[in-house]
């Protein structure tokens, strides 16, 4: 008498609407069986989502200059955004403790201005600015 055969075997009792699949990724029907996350469907999900973050994530940081291109809500809040000039600047927080001056290699003059905020005769915070050929590029403070 033969073993019996595995593929051949019937399901046990009670499984009615199970497939077995073979190692070839097919079932007894003859129909190829794809993971779920390598049906098109679901790819196509994924994908649309990386998409929606990705244009969210660069619209964030325009989100800003698009509100208030002028910046004058944020001068009137004392607060700087990058792509302000060295003016706006001076508006919003006022004169620097402190300013640097470089240029780079190519000829671009770049800046730091530091701000001196004393709490105390013992406790100071410093904020930074960083402006490139007049423009806020980016800035820091400690709290």
């Amino acid at each position: 008498m033969d073993p019996p055969n595995q593929a051949q075997d019937p399901p046990f009792e009670g499984s009615k609407g199970i497939e077995r699949i073979t190692p070839d990724r097919s079932t007894a029907a003859g129909q190829t069986f794809k993971p779920f996350l390598c049906r098109r469907p679901v790819r196509l999900t994924i994908y649309t989502g990386f998409a929606l973050l990705g244009l969210f994530m660069l619209a964030w940081g325009y989100l800003p200059i698009i509100l208030d291109p002028t910046f004058e809500k944020h001068i009137q809040d004392k607060r700087v955004v990058a792509g302000m000039t060295r003016e706006q600047a001076l508006q919003a927080w006022g004169s620097p403790y402190q300013m640097n001056v470089t240029y780079t290699d190519k000829g671009i003059r770049r800046e730091e201005w530091v701000f001196e905020d004393w709490k105390d005769a013992g406790t100071v915070s410093h904020r930074y600015l960083y402006f490139e050929e007049g423009i806020l590029a980016g800035g820091w403070y400690y709290e």
